[in-house]
């Protein structure tokens, strides 16, 4: 399986965006998705999987370009249910009580009026395996989704306590390849970016993530630290 991330939007970084309707690719983002494309063009997918979020089906639509596939959406593969911190800017939710239980404790965090954490996970690794018996062991597949739900597909490939899933980076547009077998999944790379580089100007959507030098940025980040 391929899991990338979508590319930047105006408010990756700064504004947890969550569901909010008609968050769409910047120019940035589009350049991203396009270079995305460009790197894996000679790798054969059997199947082109997104969110069915804007940003994610623009961005699988542009891997799809070219090949024999449509992009097929999987709601469980949506963006974390942020509750009312949706469309919130992360440096005032850095304020709020629960921000440390989603940075230490994340098993435990339920977000107000929205999903917890561990049912997250649960549904998209759920969906990674029943997308893995549809298309078979030999398959190869590109899943496009958020930054929150890459790290915990990750932590469970990789073994880990979802409470250690802030340890794992999930960049705009970075890929992540993990081969699932009978017996363990492998990862094969992890938030690799390859020749992909941050447009010119994109650094300047930091949005203030590095809040006290170690938190992760609920939602994933902006990629530019």
């Amino acid at each position: 399986m391929l899991l990338a991330r979508h590319g930047l939007t105006d408010l990756t970084g700064p504004v947890l965006a969550g569901w909010t309707p008609g968050v769409h690719l910047s120019e940035a983002g589009r350049k991203q998705a396009e270079a995305l494309a460009g790197r894996i063009a000679e790798v054969r997918l059997d199947a082109v999987v997104s969110s069915p979020l804007e940003r994610c089906r623009e961005t699988a639509a542009a891997v799809a370009e070219g090949r024999d596939l449509a992009v097929e959406v999987d709601e469980r593969f949506g963006e974390c249910g942020y509750g009312e911190w949706t469309g919130r800017e992360l440096k005032e939710l850095a304020k709020e009580p629960l921000w440390q239980v989603v940075q230490a404790h994340p098993s435990a965090a339920v977000f107000p009026g929205g999903e917890a954490v561990a049912d997250m996970q649960r549904r998209a690794v759920k969906a990674v395996r029943e997308w893995n018996d549809r298309l078979g062991e030999k398959a190869v597949y590109l899943v496009c989704s958020h930054g929150d739900v890459i790290k915990s597909i990750v932590a469970d490939a990789l073994g880990l306590h979802l409470d250690h899933f802030q340890r794992i980076t999930a960049d705009p547009a970075a890929l992540t390849v993990i081969r699932y077998t009978p017996i363990r999944p492998f990862v094969l790379r992890l938030n690799d970016m390859g020749e992909l580089r941050l447009p010119e100007g994109s650094e300047e959507k930091d949005g203030g993530e590095n809040f006290t030098g170690s938190d992760a940025a609920v939602g994933g980040g902006s990629g530019t630290t």
